[in-house]
């Protein structure tokens, strides 16, 4: 397992939002992306942790958190242990009063929740390597500039509210 951060989230050509993480201790070359594609409520999700922000209201990640606070339970880590046709895999590991559980899961929430406690993210190294392309070669050339892109993402997070991720 290799210990990650997330980078940040951003948009592929197509307006499809993907979390990045890299390494965190990368070896000399350039930096090493692992691009998870997840959807944009998750998106939105993961950029409120990470930037430090709380919504108005409690989003799903959020209520996911105070559960665990409330059971006396916590996150001890995230890894995102495989890929298999193109969809990543991972597992929560807590500790609970029971005793250590680990749970499958989404990596999206699994990044969500884990970017909200402080938990340590890993990528399995198979992952990795079958996922992980060079930064340089992360940015996709087209007639759109790449930076719009991302500036239009921020738009669409800045101006999100918790009741558009209602059911």
């Amino acid at each position: 397992m290799v210990p990650v951060r997330v980078l940040g989230v951003a948009v592929d050509v197509k307006m499809q939002p993907v979390v990045l993480l890299t390494p965190l201790d990368p070896p000399p070359g350039p930096r090493t992306l692992v691009p998870i594609w997840v959807g944009s409520q998750e998106a939105a999700s993961i950029s409120v942790a990470i930037s430090g922000q709380e919504a108005p209201r409690p989003l799903s990640h959020d209520l996911m958190q105070r559960l665990l606070v409330v059971l006396g339970a916590s996150v001890d880590r995230v890894e995102v242990t495989r890929i298999e046709d193109g969809t990543f895999y991972a597992e929560l590991s807590l500790t609970t009063a029971k005793g250590h559980v680990t749970l499958d899961c989404r990596p999206s929430d699994a990044i969500a929740l884990a970017s909200r406690v402080g938990a340590p993210l890993f990528v399995a190294d198979a992952v990795l390597a079958d996922a992980g392309i060079p930064e340089d070669a992360a940015v996709e050339q087209d007639d759109e500039d790449p930076e719009e892109k991302v500036e239009e993402f921020r738009r669409f997070l800045d101006d999100v509210d918790p009741e558009d991720f209602q059911g």
